[in-house]
């Protein structure tokens, strides 16, 4: 039995307290700290592969064709397959190492996956600070992969089931924000590193993964906008230092955002914040692409591009991000983590961030040749699946809010939809334990 959750006595079940101890809080806090690794890499990457000296190094074919030739349109400049596939290959190891993760976390628990997620990330972070090819990059970032891939399948679960029910998406929204927080340091070192004149600025940056890595190894996850956010900033006409300040913006409003999730989510429920934040994102995404598709056209050729229009399309950005921070970004990782029976958790969990991973890996290794082709009708098309997901969590999604993590089934019973696939059990027809039944405000 874990402190602070489960009931009192034995038998036929009794009420859940949930006690919020200091021993509670402090784990579940700690615990959740593995997001920083997730986040550190998600705001890294853009920033170093939009920096001069590191695309000069690595990838000269992009670096010579952003300096001097002006004949590819804004959408292309940074279309390359190697440079696409150095931001992808992470995810798609970390695909693979989740499905591994759940034995690992079933057998030997989840600290000791977290542990093992640190040490790999470790590795590849020292790999990559130190790269002299490509390759060694590439072979990094599957290292780092490998890592988020066991941090992020055992984190949410250590966390749902230590937390008391009347605090579980609190607690659990400590992962997203720590994250988002990773993000934002990613996005200051990057910002701040270029100016290094004893050392490759982008070493500094590759190599302080180290940091989080170490803190998730003795103390022991929107993804397009935030790890390509310099790279996109550049595409629409913003100058190196100018695309790395934007991304920082972009990230500080990430973390604060995520504080808003912490507070409502165990108030105001996961479906109002899944709705809401989803037609926030639906109108941004449809705004920027009529912003960029009047200034840019198709062609993606303009020689002006005014101060007020730039600022504008930042601050939809924001509004984008604000959306995803306390509404889809945290809300992903928590849901999944609460409504898998404890026999199936850790594989259901490993399939949740396995799918996770293996879209990033998609969107990562596609996203710079779609918007090469596809121009500002990308956003249009994102925006396009954020509706038809707001759909299915409108009809399909019961809420969870202040139900014991032990009884989220019977909540799925009493779904319109979901009952014809589950059994009814003993404690349905006596109302649950201690006599309480928890009902779906789902339609």
């Amino acid at each position: 039995m874990v402190a602070g959750v489960g009931p009192n006595g034995g038998g036929g079940g009794g009420e859940y307290p949930g006690r919020f101890t200091g021993f509670v809080a402090v784990t579940c806090i700690l615990g959740a700290m593995g997001g920083l690794i997730f986040g550190y890499d998600i705001g890294i990457s853009g920033g170093v592969t939009s920096m001069a000296p590191f695309l000069k190094k690595f990838f000269p074919g992009v670096y010579h064709r952003e300096i001097n030739d002006r004949s590819h349109s804004q959408y292309c400049k940074f279309d390359d397959f190697t440079l696409t596939a150095f931001t992808s290959s992470l995810y798609v190891a970390a695909f693979f190492a989740s499905l591994v993760a759940s034995t690992v976390t079933k057998k030997f628990g989840r600290k000791w996956s977290m542990f093992l997620g640190g040490l790999i990330f470790l590795s590849g972070a020292l790999l990559n600070m130190f790269a002299s090819h490509v390759s060694m990059l590439i072979v990094g970032r599957i290292l780092l992969g490998i890592g988020v891939g066991f941090s992020v399948q055992s984190v949410p679960l250590y966390v749902s089931e230590m937390a008391p029910h009347k605090y579980r998406g609190s607690l659990n929204i400590v992962f997203q924000l720590s994250i988002t927080v990773g993000i934002f340091a990613a996005n200051l070192v990057n910002y701040f590193t270029p100016r290094l004149t004893v050392v490759d600025g982008w070493r500094v940056s590759l190599g302080g993964a180290c940091v989080p890595a170490l803190i998730i190894m003795q103390l022991t996850g929107i993804n397009v906008v935030m790890f390509y956010a310099p790279v996109l900033f550049q595409s629409i006409g913003f100058k190196s230092d100018a695309a790395l300040l934007s991304a920082v913006i972009t990230g500080t409003v990430n973390v604060l955002a995520t504080f808003v999730s912490i507070y409502g989510v165990d108030r105001w429920g996961r479906r109002f914040l899944f709705l809401e934040g989803g037609v926030q994102m639906i109108g941004s995404q449809v705004a920027i692409a009529a912003l960029i598709g009047w200034k840019f056209g198709v062609t993606g050729d303009v020689t002006v591009l005014p101060a007020w229009y730039a600022w504008l399309v930042v601050g939809l950005i924001c509004f984008y991000v604000a959306g995803y921070a306390w509404s889809w970004g945290p809300l992903g990782f928590v849901v999944p983590s609460e409504i898998f029976p404890l026999e199936i958790r850790s594989a259901g969990q490993s399939i949740n961030v396995s799918m996770n991973m293996f879209f990033t890996f998609l969107i990562a290794q596609l996203f710079l040749t779609m918007l090469c082709h596809m121009k500002f009708g990308l956003f249009l098309f994102f925006a396009c699946f954020l509706v038809g997901m707001s759909v299915f969590i409108y009809f399909f999604l019961p809420e969870t809010k202040g139900v014991p993590i032990e009884s989220v089934a019977r909540v799925f019973r009493d779904h319109w939809y979901w009952r014809r696939f589950m059994v009814a059990d003993d404690d349905d027809h006596k109302g649950g334990p201690g006599g309480k039944k928890f009902h779906s405000t789902a339609v």
